[in-house]
């Protein structure tokens, strides 16, 4: 008997004109099996097996009752089942209660909006950078987006620690031309280290400090819940797929000049989202100012060593300092285009910031002074021994009265 799929090909090939005989000799079969399939040009159905009767089959007015009262649950289903006499498995009952399973319900999120200066949101990002050597380098982007008009500011660093955290995000409310009156960022260390004993965040010292001066509450969205910060989670993948791709920058103070004229231009759009101009609804936030300069000074400085040899390490690279600085602590800052090392209220050394992953830079003079420094020899610490004619005399009775004194005591 030939199956579903056999009296298939024999239509066909005697739709393409073919004879008995020459589709027996094709497919193999016997010219009388291809008569009885194609007398007179009408297919005969193949026969098909009977369906077995399954070990589920008794039990499917029970299933059906438990479907109704919402048990849709295959292994709950077969313990209660075995109970009952069933001996089969639990494919059976899936293979069932699968078309009779409700649709999942679709997981809705309410949008949150925000009103004007009430909220900005905060994040870091990662690219990948190749330099002419063609090695590749992370480079950390930072992103803070305010939540009503949804205006960005994007600035990339070598590092993504504390102090760049805070010099980025005071560049960003400069940026803005004042401050939110809440920071939404997730659980970052440069933020929060971990919970004290009443569930309260511990924030990091330096960051509570910068808050409490800028004037800013800080928030922290859910854990694992990205969705709670979706603003600036879509900013930071936005910079990824939109601003990086391609880019060509002759180095890190380029790229941010790059970044900054890429954000005007983003504010400049319609937005997806608002169906407005950022730059227009930034007329509408209501930013707090900014303290003064002098406040936020301690928070763009850096603390560093100096080594022996009169080097201090920042973001990989070692400027040079002059030689009596070394092994002295020093504050280090970035001004623009240029690194400024200081001590003790002085501005001690000013380099051109570079853009290389490693190296030296030297200060002229570095070392002036020291040859003639090493040459000296310091006094050694010393006791004088006197003469003994310098000594005072007394007279003998002087000791007798003094011991006559004592005993009488």
């Amino acid at each position: 008997m030939l199956r579903g799929g056999s009296v298939l090909r024999l239509q066909g090939l005697q739709a393409e004109g073919k004879g008995w005989r020459e589709i027996a000799r094709e497919t193999g079969h016997s010219k009388n099996t291809v008569k009885k399939y194609l007398r007179d040009g009408h297919p005969v159905e193949a026969k098909r097996r009977p369906q077995r009767r399954t070990k589920l089959e008794p039990f499917i007015p029970q299933i059906e009752q438990w479907m109704s009262e919402g048990l849709f649950n295959c292994v709950a289903m077969k313990q209660r089942l075995e109970k009952m006499g069933y001996t089969g498995g639990v494919t059976q009952i899936k293979a069932f209660v699968h078309p009779h399973r409700p649709p999942r319900q679709v997981q809705a999120k309410r949008r949150y909006e925000t009103k004007p200066g009430q909220q900005a949101q905060i994040d870091w990002g990662f690219c990948e950078e190749q330099d002419e050597n063609g090695r590749t380098h992370k480079v950390a982007v930072f992103v803070m987006v305010l939540g009503y008009s949804r205006s960005i500011y994007v600035e990339f660093t070598r590092r993504c620690d504390i102090h760049s955290f805070l010099r980025c995000f005071i560049h960003a409310l400069e940026h803005f031309g004042g401050v939110p009156k809440f920071g939404l960022t997730d659980h970052m260390k440069t933020v929060v280290s971990g919970r004290n004993d009443d569930g309260t965040p511990k924030w990091h010292p330096l960051f509570e400090d910068f808050v409490l001066t800028v004037g800013l509450t800080p928030k922290l969205c859910r854990v694992r819940v990205p969705q709670t910060k979706g603003k600036v989670e879509r900013g930071v993948g936005f910079v990824k797929d939109n601003f990086w791709p391609g880019r060509r920058f002759t180095g890190m103070a380029d790229l941010n000049r790059q970044a900054l004229t890429w954000c005007q231009e983003q504010d400049r759009r319609i937005h997806g989202t608002t169906g407005e101009r950022p730059c227009d609804l930034m007329q509408d936030e209501q930013l707090n100012p900014l303290p003064s300069p002098d406040r936020l000074q301690k928070f763009l400085r850096e603390e560093r060593k100096v080594s022996m040899d009169g080097f201090v390490s920042w973001d990989g690279v070692r400027y040079g300092v002059p030689w009596r600085y070394s092994g002295r602590t020093v504050l280090v800052r970035q001004v623009g285009t240029k690194i400024e090392i200081w001590a003790e209220g002085e501005c001690i050394a000013t380099h051109e910031r570079s853009d290389r992953w490693s190296g030296l830079i030297r200060l002229p003079n570095q070392y002036e002074g020291l040859d003639a420094a090493e040459g000296r020899i310091a006094p050694k610490a010393i006791a004088v021994r006197v003469a003994q004619t310098d000594v005072e005399q007394r007279p003998l009775e002087v000791y007798e009265q003094f011991a006559l004194g004592v005993g009488a005591c």
